[in-house]
């Protein structure tokens, strides 16, 4: 029953349920049969597990015979309805997020309670109960971690942190506009990154805050920091070494975003920036991150893989910088083409009017590579494994775009 109080939980469940609402009748329905109401207009901002179990409570005791020998209900049946509503509101999150284009499961798919007969008894059928992809076997391992993190670390300690902070957040877009104007190549997000789920072990004599100076040296605008531990051997340990050994270059933290408490500790860690992967969260759960973000001092790199992905995000108001990836979801191949698919025609319009930077991610290795993006519209690019691995970073950097962008 603790889930059922679980802020992550509600707010995933809510803001799915708000952002597909109009759109899905389906959906709608299975909410309304969910939660035993009428059908008027729903309010989401009360469609939570808390909401969802008062009406179980209120639902049981209506339905006892007053004066009959039944008496309360126990507290076995309400505890097995409350798993039964807390199930279905899971199962409903899935499935608006599905229906947005989310490819990536939040959480691995799990058998509703035992006799359970209702709107979602047939979900499960043909639901693979295995991890898609890396991304979607890191989001699940990322979940748990943080699940775990947050009995820690409460959001009320974080946001004391952040009142005493000395450090300042810095201008990340400002250092990326900074550096295309003084270059007049793409501003440089420099990948802090020791290994990667596909390539192994990039750099044995690995020193992030070396690597990171190095990489400021070289005239890297701003610097991403992995913060993964299983996957890409990194740490928040080596976020707040760089911080601390006093580079300049604005810091992303390059962790995987499943609940919005991972901002306020990434910014109590010296985070100037986070990336939120539109593969992964649904269009509100972006809008209230970027809101977060905004309150915290954080600037928001959103990640898009496909034209479904742009699509959604330049719908979304707020949004300064928008990552593409080149690298497929589904086959892990990588193809910078991608960037220029995604900028073309009307897309590419929409995005100059909004003004957003947008930074190309993946397959960047050669001075071609990095003229291929620029001429499709990129002012940024975030690049790891083409310099990490060089022996000196600083002229890894100068080799990927073929001359000298160091600082005068």
């Amino acid at each position: 029953m603790e889930g059922l109080a679980s802020s992550t939980a509600c707010f995933d469940f809510h803001s799915l349920l708000y952002s597909s609402y109009s759109h899905n009748t389906s959906s709608r329905s299975k909410f309304r049969t969910l939660i035993s109401i009428p059908s008027f207009p729903v309010d989401s901002r009360i469609a939570t597990s808390i909401h969802v179990r008062s009406r179980t409570m209120s639902h049981l005791q209506s339905t006892t015979l007053v004066g009959s020998s039944i008496g309360a209900p126990s507290s076995e049946s309400v505890v097995h309805e409350l798993k039964i509503k807390e199930w279905e509101i899971g199962a409903l999150r899935d499935e608006l997020a599905a229906s947005q284009g989310i490819r990536i499961r939040r959480r691995p798919p799990t058998a509703p309670p035992l006799d359970y007969v209702g709107p979602f008894e047939f979900n499960l059928q043909n639901e693979e109960t295995t991890p898609r992809n890396i991304l979607e076997e890191i989001v699940w391992n990322k979940d748990v971690e943080v699940t775990q993190m947050k009995e820690k670390h409460t959001i009320d300690s974080l946001k004391k942190a952040l009142e005493s902070a000395s450090h300042p957040p810095r201008d990340f877009v400002g250092a990326l506009k900074a550096s295309y104007l003084r270059t007049g190549f793409p501003g440089l997000i420099a990948e802090v990154k020791k290994a990667s789920p596909s390539r192994g072990v990039l750099r044995e004599d690995f020193d992030p805050v070396e690597v990171a100076k190095a990489y400021e040296k070289g005239g890297a605008a701003c610097l991403s920091v992995l913060t993964d531990a299983k996957y890409f051997q990194g740490s928040f340990e080596n976020l707040e070494a760089i911080r601390n050994a006093g580079v300049q270059c604005p810091l992303l933290c390059k962790e995987f975003i499943v609940d919005a408490w991972q901002l306020y500790y990434a910014r109590t860690k010296g985070a100037d920036a986070v990336l939120l992967i539109a593969a992964v969260l649904p269009d509100l759960d972006i809008k209230h991150m970027i809101q977060i973000c905004k309150m915290i001092g954080l600037t928001a790199l959103v990640e898009v893989h496909d034209e479904t992905e742009m699509d959604r995000m330049l719908a979304i108001d707020g949004i300064q910088l928008i990552g593409i990836n080149n690298r497929n979801l589904e086959t892990f191949k990588v193809d910078i083409s991608n960037t220029m698919r995604l900028l073309e025609g009307k897309r590419g319009e929409k995005i100059r009017k909004k003004e957003i930077i947008v930074v190309g991610e993946s397959g960047l290795f050669t001075p071609d590579d990095i003229s291929y993006v620029q001429e499709a519209g990129v002012k940024a690019i975030l690049v790891g494994e083409s310099i990490v691995k060089q022996k000196d970073p600083t002229q890894g950097i100068k080799q990927l775009f073929g001359k000298d962008i160091s600082p005068p």
